[in-house]
């Protein structure tokens, strides 16, 4: 009978203790104190990546434009190109031309402005012999 007892009337366990909530709290917040950074490092390099594809097609845009007016665009309105809206959110991008050099030459600059102004790679140069520029020296700027 003293087995049937405990069985029937057993207390149950209607919620959590203190304990056992204070654990799982602290467990999110070193989970968040890891993933936050890492997120944040990761929508910058998606954003400057972003950037730099669009200064790539700006370039390709500019040695059509001297194939076919023998000079290169002054600024964006001349090449026809609109600055795309998840690269305009977190650069200023720029062209400018030089066409009175012997030879002309061409270069675009993507300054990154907002909460992308926190990136280590900074302004991010692309000229018409293909040399890429930034701030930072690493060769990561440009991946």
């Amino acid at each position: 009978m003293g087995v049937l007892r405990m069985i029937f009337f057993r207390r149950r366990n209607n919620g959590f203790t203190l304990i056992e909530l204070m654990i799982t709290v602290a467990i999110i917040a070193i989970l968040t104190l890891v993933a936050l950074p890492s997120y944040r490092d990761y929508t910058l390099r998606a954003n400057r990546s972003a950037a730099a594809g669009f200064i790539l097609e700006v370039a390709n845009q500019q040695e059509r434009n001297f194939l076919d007016e023998r000079a290169y665009a002054s600024d964006m309105t001349d090449l026809g190109l609109a600055i795309p809206a998840e690269v305009s959110a977190n650069y200023t991008v720029t062209t400018a031309a030089n066409n009175a050099a012997t030879p002309p030459s061409f270069t675009i600059s993507a300054a990154p402005t907002g909460s992308q102004a926190s990136d280590d790679c900074g302004t991010l140069t692309l000229n018409n012999t293909g040399a890429k520029g930034h701030a930072a020296g690493a060769s990561r700027c440009w991946k």
